[in-house]
């Protein structure tokens, strides 16, 4: 297993999760003077009634994507970047999280909106900063060099020019966490085993207890 980036922990998954509960990442991203390019609008309409549960349904069949090809290699090496893979998971590309990440974008509702825009704009940005400091897109660095431009976004306290990419990386970050972690190979990961039966119940683990001061 690799050593964890200074504030961005790539093998810690518990981590991955505070990443999803963080209200000001959410808030922040929703600034609409975070990046002055809007993208294009999204012309689908909803997918209306309920879903056909008997149907596999694949990216791109109820409403089309929005990636291209080199935005999706960034999205893949990035979200790998986040949660790579270690012995007992697998990375967020291999359970198909850049998928998840442009079935957001591409949907045609309010709430991904902001969204669409913040991601195709900080994806255009890291490749940019990728080429500016390493002279290579993000997709093609090595991982050292991907890990450095990672860690300066993650920051606790940003630089004033990192603002605005920061936010987008905090946002790419909980989407990545959040397709990761409903898919039943994230589940498995943390322990969750959801609506199962169970012949007993011995209450909350003492380190939850204690979480909460109740122990």
């Amino acid at each position: 297993m690799s050593t964890p980036l200074d504030d961005l922990p790539r093998m810690d998954r518990r981590k991955a999760l505070q990443w999803m509960l963080t209200a000001t990442a959410t808030m922040a991203i929703r600034d609409p003077q975070l990046f002055a390019a809007d993208a294009a609008p999204v012309k689908a309409q909803g997918y209306g009634p309920d879903p056909v549960m008997v149907k596999v349904y694949k990216p791109g069949d109820v409403w089309p994507l929005t990636l291209t090809e080199p935005q999706r290699r960034t999205t893949r090496a990035l979200c790998d970047v986040i949660l790579p893979a270690d012995d007992t998971s697998p990375s967020a590309s291999a359970l198909g999280v850049p998928d998840f990440i442009d079935e957001w974008i591409s949907s045609p509702y309010p709430a991904q909106a902001g969204d669409r825009r913040v991601i195709l704009e900080g994806l255009k940005w890291i490749d940019a900063e990728a080429n500016t400091r390493f002279s290579k897109a993000f997709a093609d660095l090595p991982l050292d060099q991907q890990t450095a431009l990672c860690t300066d976004l993650a920051a606790p306290k940003p630089q004033p020019a990192l603002k605005q990419p920061a936010a987008f990386f905090k946002r790419f970050r909980d989407l990545t966490a959040g397709g990761y972690y409903t898919t039943p190979e994230g589940m498995k990961a943390i322990g969750y085993v959801g609506n199962m039966p169970s012949g007993s119940f011995e209450g909350p683990p003492l380190e939850a207890l204690q979480h909460v001061g109740l122990a």
